[in-house]
This record gives structure tokens, sequence and C-alpha cells, in this order.
């Protein structure tokens, strides 16, 4: 498993998407019993605090300390320092285990044992993704060529998989019928930025040439910005979602 975000955890807590109330209230519907979940690749732990007000207990790990140490707190979320592919859970455990825009780090095969030791019969594993975001015409056309383009050379071999929607991954579980989901927020042009410097790629491009390219493409997207304070963007999400058997 990759860790590409420890050095920009804080700004990961910051501008990273957040994840509709639609999406929880699915998944309260579909894990009838709530006694443990597992918030895998947690991140900043956005998934965890959400699924904490439902579940008895959420255990959220990351191989991240600098993630985890910007993550938000709960009372009955406990945090980890560890590998998705073998974990200190004790077997039988979960009721939910939720992989949200991190499963593409993931070796596989070791993961999805680490799914069937820690998962109660028939939990459900859920694994989250989400696309390029959505603007307008203009700056989605800015955007996009910028993704492909200027640091296209510079995206891991596995982001192929969140392009492909997660329909290329491999996924050995009894799938289930899920809804469509969004995610659609107001962002001011700053924060739109910030969310953009999140980015891998965008990250190993700096390493390597010495200066940030998304100043460039501030400048670009700002002709199209318009007067407006804020504007609507908008993510597609896409969803693998599975029974757990043994």
């Amino acid at each position: 498993m990759k860790d590409n975000f420890s050095t920009q955890s804080d700004r990961y807590a910051k501008f990273r998407p957040v994840y509709p109330s639609a999406l929880f209230e699915f998944l309260n519907l579909v894990v009838k019993k709530k006694e443990a979940a597992w918030d895998c690749g947690t991140g900043t732990g956005q998934v965890a605090y959400e699924l904490a007000k439902t579940f008895d207990r959420v255990f959220a790990s990351d191989i991240s300390q600098q993630q985890i140490a910007n993550a938000l707190q709960a009372e009955n979320i406990f945090y980890s320092v560890q590998p998705a592919e073998e974990t200190s859970f004790e077997s039988e455990l979960f009721n939910l285990i939720v992989v949200a825009q991190a499963i593409h780090w993931f070796d596989f095969d070791r993961f999805y044992a680490e799914v069937r030791r820690t998962a109660k019969e028939g939990a459900l594993l859920c694994v989250i993704g989400y696309g390029r975001l959505e603007i307008s015409e203009n700056i989605n056309r800015v955007i996009s060529d910028f993704y492909n383009n200027a640091v296209g050379a510079y995206w891991d071999e596995e982001r192929r998989y969140v392009d492909d929607n997660y329909e290329t991954i491999p996924f050995p579980f009894e799938e289930i019928p899920k809804p469509n989901f969004s995610m659609t927020w107001l962002w001011t042009l700053e924060h739109l930025i910030g969310y953009l410097n999140t980015w891998s790629a965008v990250k190993h491009f700096i390493k390597k040439n010495g200066f940030n390219p998304v100043d460039e493409l501030a400048l670009e997207i700002e002709k199209y910005w318009g007067k407006e304070q804020t504007r609507q963007v908008r993510f597609p999400l896409f969803l693998r979602v599975g029974r757990v058997h043994r």
C-alpha cells in the first residue's frame, strides 16, 4: 500500500470533498446490525466520523501517522496506524468494512483475505471512489487537459482503477444493487485550487520539476470562473458493494 498523502495531511483534511449523507443512509439501510465498522484507509477520518453516528464502534486505520493525527475525533472511533493487508483486529469483528478512495493502493489479494478474516459472515464490504469534478464546460476542459497532459505522466499506475470507476478491480464478493450517488458542493476558487493541490500527481510533478503546475492552472481557471464568489462543483461517485461469505 502506497502512502502519497502524509506530507499534505492538513491540506487533505481541509480540501478533499465530503461524502453525501445519502450514501450513509444507504449503508444504514443495508447493514442491519451496527456493532462494529472498519474504515480502512481512513485518511483524516471523514467516513469514520459519519459511521460513528450509527455504529457502536468504528475502527479506522491508515498507514499514515500524519493523516491519523489530523483525523476527526469521536468517543467511539478507534484510530490505528497499520496496513490494510495485515491488521491487529480480531477475527469476525465487523458488520461493515468501508474503503473510500483508497483501494487502488492496496494489494487486492492480501486485503481481501483480511476482509474475510475480520468480517462477520454476511457483512458488507463497500468500496467507494469518485471521479473527476464537473463545474462548467470550459473549466472542465481546462482541468481535463491538466489531468491528462500537464501532470498525466505523473499519476501512479494504480490511478487507472479510478479512471475506470473501479469497474476493473477484482471484487470477489456477492454484489448487491446500489443507487447512484454524487457529491455536489459550493466551492470558492480558493477551495478548488486547494483541492487540486492535493492530487498525488501534482506532488510528484513538484518533486521532479521544482515548481507547482497548479499556479499556472489557477490563472487559466480564473478566466472562466466569472464574478460568482462560489460555484457548484459536482463529483460523480462510484461504488462496489458486496456481501462477505467464507
